[in-house]
Formats: structure tokens, C-alpha cells, sequence
């Protein structure tokens, strides 16, 4: 597999964002919050639970994940994926990471944001989180395509995995796959099941796909951070949940309206301004729904096991 490599110019450009996003972050577009409707939350007939894999956190400056941050403290960063059980079907939201990612995935990348994203020796593949329920799946579903967030399905062989049409074109489109993207843990002979966002509005985001039709599982349109990134809405007993991908890195961002540094975040984020715009629905959308960022072990700590 092969990888776009930005040109040097890219890291620059993102560096020097950085810098100046230390000094004067980007500020939420009140009109924008202004013009954004509540469409209200799906009737939805049935519950699920959600269970986050428990995996190790490493300790990152949060000056790195969320721009124009003053404090050095550290915020605890990871991969977490999600174990969601429907009457119908138990699946992996984010099957995340795959055994010995450091050769079979990460030398694939650019060695600049190589060494800003490659994760501590400490971290656990997905399948081994898993342990037994990794035969139980029925399926997997991506919020988007990063290595980070599909490349576990390596040790899943055969597991279908659920993706928007947009996102696996974009990731299969092309001599190269996109910088992050990966096009292995899609390849042949896995079914990869596409669905667009046919559904209406759905709280604060502008389209949706009802997984089983029956409000308990619905996705949102997320776009920014990949073309075709989605939320997971889930209808759970103690209230809505909402897996965010990498729309956010951090719950700090949804509550500010920060986006990410421009290092890395000029590099993953696809469009700047979607992924910006997509916060401000997220910032909306915390007093609907419990917003957790897939990166962020704080947020997802309550929905792991006690």
C-alpha cells in the first residue's frame, strides 16, 4: 500500500499555524451557532448498551490537542473503540488497532506525522481487548476510515465492517490512499456494507441513516475531519450517547470550540472549515446528547467496565 506524502511546503504551513494558534485560536462563529437548528432527537423504540475497551491512555500536553490552550497539563489521549449490543446485532464501533501497527500499518507514513501519531509500546491491540467477543461480532462500523480507527479489522478477517459510501471512496479513490487513510483493512474478501446519509435532520447535524430503523442507533454527518467522518447517536437506558470519531479530539474543544492545532491537524483534517463548523454542531449538541470524542479517555471512562 502506498500513501500520499504531503510536500514539505504542508508541514510548514502547519507548523507556523500552530504557532500562531498558540497565540490568537481561532474563535466560534456566533453566527453560525446562531443560524444552526434543533431538529430534535429520534423516537427511538428500543435501547442499546455501550461498552468502551479499556485501553491504555498515554499522558499528551494538551497545547498539542487543542488549540490556543494556555495550561501544559497533560490530557490523557487514546483509542478507544465501543462494543454496542442491539437486540439485533452486537458490533465494534472503531475496531482501532491492529497487533504490531508500528510494521504493518505506521511504516506506510509520512516519518514526520509518523512520529507525532505512532502510539506507546504499551497499547493493546483491539482483537486482544476483545478477547472472546471478537467471534461474537456481527459487524463493524467506522466513524471514518484513519488508521486508527479501522486498521484492528486486520485481525478480524471476514468481519463485515459498515462505512459511508463517501469515506471508502475517498479512501480507495486514487493511486494513493490519503495520508492516514488506510486501504488494506477494506480490501477484498471483506464485505464492506456502504450507506449514505438519506435520513433528516437529527438534533444539531443536517443529515442521518437510521442503522435499524428504529431510533436506536443513528448516524450523523461529521464531515471535516475525513470527507465522509460520521457520529454514532446511541439510545442507551441513562440517555443518549454520541461516539464523535475525530470530529474532536477532546471534550475541551466541543466545550470551547477549539480546533485542533495546526500540527497535525492541518495534515488529518481534510477541510479546516467543515471540521470547524462541525464543532460548533457538537458544542450544540452536548446539552442533547453525551459527547465522547473517541481519543479522549476522560469521556469515555464512564461507558468502560467498572
Amino acid at each position: 500500500m502506498t500513501v500520499q506524502h504531503p510536500p514539505a511546503r504542508e508541514y510548514a504551513a502547519a507548523l507556523a499555524e500552530s504557532v500562531h494558534g498558540m497565540i490568537r485560536p481561532r474563535l466560534p462563529d456566533q453566527r453560525l451557532l446562531d443560524s444552526i437548528e434543533d431538529a430534535g432527537l429520534p423516537r427511538a423504540r428500543r435501547t442499546v448498551t455501550v461498552r468502551a475497551l479499556p485501553q491504555v491512555p498515554r499522558r499528551v500536553p494538551g497545547p498539542g490537542i487543542i488549540e490556543g490552550r494556555r495550561s501544559p497539563r497533560a490530557v490523557r489521549n487514546t483509542m478507544t473503540s465501543f462494543v454496542v449490543e442491539h437486540p439485533e446485532a452486537r458490533f465494534i464501533v472503531d475496531p482501532a488497532i491492529c497487533r504490531d501497527a508500528r510494521t504493518r500499518v505506521l511504516r506506510e507514513m509520512p516519518a514526520p506525522l509518523r512520529a507525532a501519531v505512532t502510539p506507546p509500546s504499551t497499547t493493546v491491540a483491539t482483537v486482544d481487548l476483545l478477547g472472546h467477543t471478537a467471534r461474537q461480532l456481527d459487524f463493524a462500523l467506522a466513524t471514518h476510515a484513519h488508521w486508527d480507527h479501522v486498521s484492528g479489522l486486520l485481525d478480524l478477517p471476514g468481519l463485515p465492517v459498515h462505512l459511508r459510501e463517501t469515506e471508502r471512496d475517498w479512501v480507495l479513490a486514487g493511486e494513493a490512499a490519503p495520508v492516514a487513510g488506510v486501504r488494506s483493512a477494506l480490501a477484498e474478501p471483506r464485505p464492506v456494507v456502504t450507506f449514505e446519509l438519506d435520513g433528516p435532520p437529527v438534533a444539531t447535524f443536517t443529515a442521518s441513516h437510521d442503522l435499524f430503523g428504529e431510533g436506536s442507533v443513528v448516524l450523523v454527518d461529521l464531515a471535516g475531519h475525513t470527507p465522509g467522518s460520521v457520529g454514532v447517536l446511541l439510545h442507551t437506558e441513562a440517555g443518549w450517547v454520541l461516539i464523535a470519531g475525530d470530529a474532536a479530539w477532546h471534550h475541551e474543544q466541543v466545550e470551547l470550540i477549539r480546533q485542533k492545532p495546526g500540527f497535525p491537524g492541518r495534515l488529518v483534517d481534510v477541510d479546516r472549515e467543515a471540521a470547524f463548523a462541525t464543532l460548533h454542531r457538537l458544542h450544540l449538541a452536548r446539552h442533547l446528547a453525551r459527547v465522547v470524542p473517541t481519543h479522549d479517555h476522560d469521556s469515555a471512562a464512564h461507558l468502560m467496565p467498572s
